[in-house]
């Protein structure tokens, strides 16, 4: 178990390291987890992911007990557990993305502007504000996620969790992406977007079931890069 710990701890460190890279969050904001049996390694409180050690994890279990490290866990650890409490995650990925975060002020839900919406579950619900790292936002986040992996959070940003870190965080991009892509086109004076149908999506989830190549992990189209940070 503890190698097994060793090797999610170094992905998840390369993971908080590319949601910086890509501009995903700034600083020391957002937060990565990874579920290993019934202990979650998390990000730290409060330091920059170029100075986590990749062979010094911080670990809780399902309760936020200390496991492993010295480190203080993210403040936002009520959010992790909640969602593994209550859902079959294996990782976690939530981070203050730019446009995300703008979509979130603006509506109650990102509607399907594109079909990767199916990839989340359909059309991403926002939950309500609450305080960052309280209890309430968890309960919120967890009514947004019903029959979803990914949500946003209101004026806050994004929390996505999938049965692995790549795909957690490849949702996070394309969450991101969409949410680029609905404010571009709804910015159009005097036009609306256009929307996909629900049974549209429908038919998209179950072809992405068996996208990609066989005897590989599936990967969803790429919508192309992320902007450049900051961007």
């Amino acid at each position: 178990m503890r190698s097994a710990w060793a090797d999610a701890w170094r992905e998840l460190v390369a993971t908080a390291r590319r949601t910086v890279a890509d501009g995903l969050v700034v600083g020391t904001s957002g937060n990565v987890s990874v579920r290993v049996g019934d202990t979650v390694l998390v990000t730290p409180s409060g330091i920059a992911y170029d100075r986590l050690d990749p062979d010094e994890p911080c670990a809780v279990d399902l309760d936020g007990r200390p496991v492993a490290g010295d480190l203080v866990p993210t403040s936002e650890l009520p959010m992790h557990l909640a969602v593994y409490r209550a859902t079959g995650a294996a990782a976690i990925v939530h981070t203050h993305a730019v446009h995300a975060t703008a979509v979130s002020a603006l509506v109650d839900e990102l509607p399907a502007i594109h079909y990767m919406a199916a990839a989340l579950g359909g059309p991403v619900r926002v939950a309500p504000y609450a305080t960052y790292g309280s209890e309430e936002l968890a309960a919120h986040a967890l009514e947004a996620l019903r029959d979803r992996s990914g949500c946003l959070l209101r004026n806050h940003g994004t929390l996505v969790y999938a049965d692995s870190l790549g795909r957690a965080y490849d949702d996070t991009a394309q969450l991101e992406w969409m949410c680029r892509v609905w404010l571009a086109a709804a910015s159009v004076p005097g036009r609306a977007p256009s929307l996909l149908p629900p049974g549209e999506l429908d038919r998209v989830a179950e072809r992405l079931r068996g996208y990609g190549q066989r005897g590989r992990p599936a990967r969803a189209e790429p919508p192309g890069p992320l902007p450049p940070r900051g961007g």
